[in-house]
């Protein structure tokens, strides 16, 4: 029985084992659109608001589900809209799959409507791969490579389809000269594992050093058990870049939490003062806080030797699968003996802990936004997902949140877009329709594209078996990170034409949108406000009016950095002093004992 083009890419993504396309429409993609239609809807498209969302939401699942995340658009504005969100997907390292509409054939050189040179324009988000069809034949293939590429270069690619080929005829491949054929949907389960006199090399490293250091990133992730036995026998300490941040329990004390900016003081300790550091699946980018040159010694496991030796100096480069090469490494180890260096790990991990609640119960006007996570940490699930969006918020989401259980997390990591909080929670039930999520939002990004997303996620959550989605405004009407990176990084003074945002209700807005909506500006309600939220049967949005000068000061702030702002605010920041005040009794939490 003969079918159209579209409805055979729909057929090969049923092959590939897609539950959800995410998108928009629009007459680039008719002939796509039509098919979904004519297959009663398998797989499902969802309705996004915007492209960009489609993109993020689509990255969102891919980063829960382990499984590729696809997203159309149509022609013209439509795919220029996916940009971000695939540049996301690239920074990231996550699969996306993006199919897009293109002007018809005949149209095209001819300066038609909406026509754009996509593969001009796609050309490094999906330097991976990037193919146009103009025939059906090239399609199983061209989707094929497309699905295979993603996944096992954890890259965003990219399917241009030309709106008429969509409506014709689909012509399979034929055995014949300049042909390509493909094989059935599906990925080579292979483990890649170092040589083993490389692995020995690492191995005396590690053994020789008395002050150990690991550091993990996502690629960690399906190696936690081994990260934990490894540790265990060189007495290490484990920091955790922020894509990392799931990978390890909170609740282990030799856990030193988030490292960088964003960061925590003992994994800024850890770094400081080891002898061997070991990173395990982690591209961090920022070297002024890893050991200085010359004073550790280095291994780096990672599954992409493009990455290898990037950030420091490595002397013990293992290209592997980090599960399977780490449980290569484990028998060649000896147990340090001398326990000193991980009794003071744990002893900084536990009083940081106890400073980031004393700060978090500082007094503010009206909630301190340290406070909103620190509530979520008491009562959150163990099997919770949160996603957390760019901006001051994402300093809370690092530093305060308990991770423990089966809990994951994620959130723009190396493009640290505005915007995916809410999308890419929206991507997380549909990968997980049986798990509550919690998204955390700045008002900045909520006013950007978070509001609109309300919609999407009332249109779809009486199709997840668990409903509860939560999304945290933290609402100070102030685009916060920018305004103190203004006074740390630039000495200037807060700038409020740019700055100050509009105030609305979300609480108001949620309800139109046919939402559950709590509002809170008082700190002794947040924890009743959380437990409400996390009980509730639909989303809620959970309007918290924060204080906007409550500085987010990295542990490890330089005084150059705390004169910088010392000298913006008193050239004319509003509430000077206030900011001081409330900034040095952040920093007095840390040495309290």
């Amino acid at each position: 029985m003969s079918m159209q083009v579209g409805d055979y890419v729909l057929q090969r993504l049923r092959e590939w084992d897609v539950r959800q396309v995410f998108g928009y429409p629009g007459d680039g993609i008719n002939g796509l659109v039509a098919a979904f239609g004519r297959a009663g809807n398998d797989p499902q498209f969802v309705q996004s608001r915007h492209e960009e969302m489609s993109a993020f939401e689509a990255v969102g699942y891919a980063k829960f589900s382990g499984r590729v995340g696809v997203c159309t658009a149509t022609s013209g504005p439509g795919a220029i809209h996916l940009l971000n969100g695939l540049y996301d997907a690239k920074l990231d390292h996550v699969p996306v799959v993006a199919i897009i509409g293109q002007t018809a054939r005949s149209a095209m050189g001819g300066s038609y409507q909406q026509e754009v040179d996509l593969q001009s324009l796609f050309k490094d988000v999906a330097s991976d791969y990037l193919v146009e069809v103009n025939v059906s034949a090239q399609l199983p293939n061209a989707l094929d490579r497309a699905f295979r590429v993603a996944a096992t270069r954890r890259a965003p690619t990219a399917i241009i389809i030309p709106a008429d080929l969509q409506e014709e005829e689909y012509e399979p491949p034929e055995h014949a000269f300049k042909h390509v054929l493909s094989s059935p949907p599906g990925l080579p389960v292979s483990t890649l594992i170092p040589a083993e006199d490389e692995i020995r090399q690492a191995a005396e490293v590690l053994n020789a050093g008395s002050k150990v250091a690991i550091l993990i990133g996502q690629g960690a992730r399906e190696a936690a058990d081994e990260v934990i036995e490894v540790a265990d026998i060189t007495g290490a300490g484990v920091a955790k870049a922020l894509l990392g941040k799931d990978v390890l329990a909170d609740d282990l004390p030799f856990v030193t939490g988030p490292i960088g900016l964003l960061g925590s003081r003992p994994s800024y300790e850890l770094m400081r003062d080891c002898d061997t550091l070991l990173i395990v699946g982690s591209n961090f980018p920022y070297t002024q806080f890893l050991p200085e040159p010359g004073q550790a010694r280095a291994i780096q496991i990672d599954c992409d030797g493009t990455f290898i030796g990037m950030r420091y100096p490595t002397e013990a480069n293992l290209v592997g699968d980090a599960k399977a090469t780490l449980r290569a490494l484990l028998p060649m180890l000896e147990r340090q003996t001398d326990r000193a260096w991980r009794e003071d790990i744990e002893k900084n991990v536990q009083r940081w802990w106890e400073t980031v609640e004393r700060q978090s119960m500082l007094s503010a006007d009206p909630v301190n936004p340290m406070r909103v996570v620190w509530e979520l940490s008491q009562c959150i699930p163990d099997n919770a997902i949160v996603t957390a969006d760019s901006g001051s918020s994402t300093n809370w989401y690092a530093r305060c949140l308990k991770f423990r259980g089966e809990m994951r997390g994620s959130l723009s990591g190396t493009l640290a877009t505005m915007g995916p909080g809410v999308p890419y929670a929206i991507g997380a039930k549909f990968a997980h329709p049986d798990r509550p999520v919690i998204a955390l939002v700045g008002d900045g990004a909520m006013q950007m594209n978070g509001l609109a997303e309300l919609l999407t996620i009332r249109r779809y959550h009486e199709q997840w078996s668990d409903p509860r989605l939560v999304v945290c405004v933290f609402h100070n009407n102030d685009l916060n990170q920018v305004t103190w990176e203004l006074r740390a990084m630039g000495g200037a003074p807060k700038f409020e034409e740019s700055q100050i945002i509009p105030d609305i209700s979300y609480c108001d807005i949620a309800r139109d949108m046919g939402l559950e909506a709590i509002a809170v500006d008082h700190p002794d309600e947040l924890g009743s406000a959380w437990d409400t939220a996390l009980a509730a049967r639909r989303p809620v949005v959970l309007d918290v009016r924060c204080d906007p000068e409550m500085a987010p000061i990295p542990p490890h702030a330089s005084y150059d950095q705390m004169r910088d702002t010392a000298e913006a605010v008193l050239r004319g920041d509003p509430d000077a002093w206030e900011l001081i005040k409330k900034g040095v009794k952040m920093k007095a939490q840390e040495f309290l004992r």
